[in-house]
Formats: C-alpha cells, structure tokens, sequence
C-alpha cells in the first residue's frame, strides 16, 4: 500500500490507534472548537473517511476554549478521550490557562453512542497542563502528560502518574524530563506530547520541544520494561532529537506523534504533524498547515527505535502481507 505525505491535510497533533481491526484517528482541529474522529478498517481510509464530531466546546466554563491534541484510549468501562482545554483565550503569566479533561463514552465503538463530559483530570499540580496520553504495563494503567511546575522555568515538563480511574490519577506526579538541552529551548522551553511504545523489553515514549515552528523537534526517553517507572531514575534520555526538520525535503517542524500498527499487525508506524513550508504569518499557533504524516519506524540491532528522515512516499505492508 502506498501512502503519500502529508497524508490527512490540517489535523495537527495526529493520534491514530487500532483496535479490534479499525483505526481510529482524530486530531486538533484549526478552529480549536471542538474534539473530532474518524475510522476505517484500513490506514488509508482514514484521509476520506467521514469526520464525526464528538464534543464542541460550550459559550463557557472551563473547557470552552483552545481545544488541543484530543486523544482517543479504550479503558475497562468505554471509551475515553484526553484533551487539553481552556476556560479563554487570555493569557496570565506568560502561559494559557489550558487544564486536562476527559469525555466518556460506554459504546462498544467509539464512533457510536452518546459521549459525555467526564471533567477534568487533576494532574495534582494547579498550572498550565496538557497533551496527556494513556497507557497499560504489566497491569497497570498510567497516565503520562506535559505540565509546568511553578517551581521550574519553561513552560512544560513531562510526569508520569499510576491511575486510580480512567479519570484520576494515583499517587504524586513524577517528573521525568525538563528541557535542557539547546533543542528543547529554542523560542520556548518545552516538553510536550508524549507517546508511548513498548517493544524489546523497554518503554519508549517520544516527546517534543522547542516553539512549534521549524525549530519544533522529537526526543525519546527509555525505561527498562522491569523497571519501576515511577521511578525517574529508571529513565533514560537522548541528549539529541530523534526526529527533527528536513530541508531538502521541505518537512518543517516534525513532531507530536502517535505510534500504531500497519495493517499486517506487525509493522510499527509513525505517525506526526508537520508543515511543507518554513515561512509563517503571524503566530504560528493561527497557522492551519501543520499536517499529519505517517511513515514506518525502523529497529536497529539494540532493539532502539531508528526514526530516520521524514519520507514524502511511504510503501505500507498491507494485511496478510
């Protein structure tokens, strides 16, 4: 199966999963208003398939506004999608004002029935917060997401937290990584949109830092799979992206990803936002362009994840390949 990129035109922060042979995908919308999904029994279906929409965001409250990075995760009970929210546009402190939420939903598919407000996710620490992800391990559901600490410069740092409930976290947040590194810090200091994959006998989670312009870029940390991953010392981090901007191939700003699986369930995909032209008007925030992408994820002999170069064709095994 041949895909080109960009593979579905203005979703920014791209999270596709599969589950009980579908995929599903949603995004943030430009208009941030609203959370949206889509699926089809094939990975190349989702570019035509017919966008639901879930949720809008209410006149007002404290999730009325900025609706970013919406992600769709299968718990005991339903359905459930993250996203980060805010209750205005207004700015305090150098930083919006944007909390985790949830909407539930007890379908068997997520592409029917009623969804509901579940309301926020406290984080345990009151600040700037967003762009959670979900994740099971050796009977253990965590919940890993970018949060500013009052205490430490930037404007967002990566925690990880056990889960009581889909909707609330058990135990303290444990910080795991801060930008320090100069590609973290370029135009703002950031650790955002985390990702989780676990293969070989570890769990890796990306992540990406810097302003959301050309300058964006991906990191990686890994932990042992026996590890305590509670535990930030069991963590380890590369002190270089992953995954960052390629000129001559005119892919800007490549970054907040998702993992899946192509269709003949083995082969790992990469899947992330991007731009195809440097130049941008005003904030780039405003900016509709960033496009999701997908390519495959190669191994190398250490069992580590090798992201290579953005490709503009990708060739995807197809199912019974």
């Amino acid at each position: 199966m041949k895909l080109s990129n960009p593979f579905i035109l203005q979703r920014a922060d791209p999270h596709v999963s599969r589950h009980a042979g579908r995929y599903y995908f949603t995004a943030s919308v430009p208009e941030y208003d609203r959370v949206v999904l889509r699926s089809s029994p094939t990975l190349a279906g989702l570019a035509a398939a017919e966008e639901k929409v879930l949720w809008r965001a209410p006149p007002e409250g404290p999730a009325s506004s900025l609706i970013w990075a919406p992600e769709l995760h299968r718990a005991d009970d339903g359905w459930y999608v993250y996203f980060a929210a805010a209750p205005s546009r207004e700015i305090k402190d150098g930083l919006f004002q944007h909390r985790m939420h949830a909407l539930r939903n007890p379908s068997a598919d997520p592409m029917q029935g009623p969804w509901e407000f579940a309301g926020q996710v406290d984080s345990g620490i009151d600040a700037f917060c967003l762009d959670a992800t979900s994740f099971s391990h050796r009977g253990v559901r965590y919940y890993l997401w970018a949060q500013k600490h009052p205490d430490i410069p930037g404007n967002s740092n990566l925690y990880i937290a056990a889960m009581e409930t889909p909707t609330r976290i058990k135990g303290p947040p444990v910080l795991l990584t801060r930008p320090e590194f100069d590609w973290e810090v370029q135009g703002f200091l950031v650790n955002e949109g985390p990702s989780v994959l676990i293969r070989h006998g570890k769990v890796f989670c990306t992540y990406s830092a810097s302003a959301t312009d050309e300058r964006y870029a991906m990191g990686l940390i890994w932990a042992d799979a026996d590890s305590d991953l509670l535990d930030a010392a069991s963590w380890h981090k590369s002190p270089r992206p992953v995954f960052a901007t390629d000129v001559e191939r005119e892919v800007y700003g490549p970054g907040h990803n998702s993992f899946t699986v192509a269709e003949d369930g083995i082969t790992d995909l990469l899947v992330y936002h991007a731009r195809n032209y440097r130049e941008i008007e005003g904030d780039p925030l405003w900016n509709p362009d960033r496009h999701a992408c997908v390519q495959p994820l190669q191994w190398d002999a250490d069992g580590m994840p090798v992201f290579g170069r953005p490709l503009r064709e990708v060739e995807l095994p197809e199912a019974g390949a």
